[in-house]
């Protein structure tokens, strides 16, 4: 598994907040509801994305955006059209006063909007559950990614389009892995950029040396790795692979690996009821207590408080 496979293995989608708005203008709403990351795609019309900070983005169809939260933002048919529409946590939608209007634009399933012949259809996919490992690699992203269409071509916008107002069992995990590989597909594609300014770890995943050695890292964070046996496994020597790997991931083979245990442990604690015993094994420490003494160090809070949210 790498980071990326990581967002499907770990972290992923769940129940996330999937809609088509249809818009006829004018229209302005304003995100706040804290998600940690929502993907957009328009398929028709125009929409602009105006983050509080930062410089206004146009989405044209088979444009995407990826806008990490959980800063607020606006989606809105002009860059100074005032919002008219709030949309909270939940995905709860109410007028500027807090009367709701989720009935009220409701167009059909996962259908919502002003008008159900807009000339504006946006695919919107909201992860509403936060996750370190896939943290890891949307901090490597700007407040607001966006792809145009002529740098950017996936078949599972149409996909998407298609699923997205279906009412089946089993349709929300359909939509909830779709997301998933949508939003890999985008971070593959911006990390590919030209002068794209990828995160050291993702580029040194190429390095026939160090791209193996971050793979059995990640792949068994339970293994009582040392960098000897880090190195007798990627066919380098101790000292070569130490000096090769801070080099190009920016820190050592078991600082990084800490660091990945700890963030697998994070979401563990988050996302699981397992004891803090079986988290600590499941991520390479020997007892609850070892865990809880590293956890507290780098995080400076117990896994007890990181579960309670504190």
């Amino acid at each position: 598994m790498d980071a990326l496979a990581g967002l499907l293995d770990g972290p992923r989608a769940r129940g996330a907040f999937l809609l088509r708005m249809v818009m006829a203008p004018p229209w302005s709403v304003r995100i706040d509801d804290r998600a940690p990351a929502c993907l957009m795609a328009v398929t028709e019309g125009e929409a602009w994305i105006v983050p509080d900070r930062g410089e206004p983005v146009l989405l044209r169809p088979g444009d995407v955006a990826v806008a990490r939260g959980p800063e607020p933002y606006t989606v809105a048919d002009a860059p100074d059209a005032p919002p008219r529409a709030v949309i909270g946590p939940g995905g709860v939608c109410t007028t500027l006063t807090g009367e709701p209007l989720s009935e009220t634009m409701r167009l059909g399933v996962r259908t919502w909007g002003n008008a159900a012949d807009g000339e504006t259809t946006v695919l919107v996919g909201t992860y509403q559950m936060d996750g370190e490992v896939g943290r890891r690699l949307l901090d490597a992203l700007p407040g607001l990614a966006h792809l145009p269409a002529e740098v950017w071509d996936c078949p599972l916008m149409p996909f998407l389009d298609e699923e997205i107002s279906r009412d089946e069992p089993g349709q929300s995990v359909v939509l909830d892995r779709v997301l998933d590989l949508l939003l890999i597909a985008v971070l593959r594609a911006w990390f590919a950029r030209p002068g794209a300014e990828a995160p050291a770890w993702y580029r040194a995943m190429g390095d026939p040396v160090v791209g193996r050695a971050l793979r059995l890292l990640q792949n068994d964070p339970a293994h009582p790795w040392t960098v000897a046996s880090l190195a007798a496994k990627t066919g380098v020597s101790r000292a070569g692979l130490a000096r090769r790997f801070s080099e190009l991931v920016g820190e050592p083979p078991m600082a990084y690996l800490t660091g990945w245990r700890l963030a697998l442990a994070a979401d563990l604690l988050r996302e699981s009821d397992a004891t803090i015993e079986s988290v600590a094994r499941q991520v390479g420490y020997s007892s609850a207590f070892a865990l809880s003494a590293s956890f507290k160090r780098v995080r400076g809070i117990s896994p007890q408080e990181y579960r309670r949210g504190e």
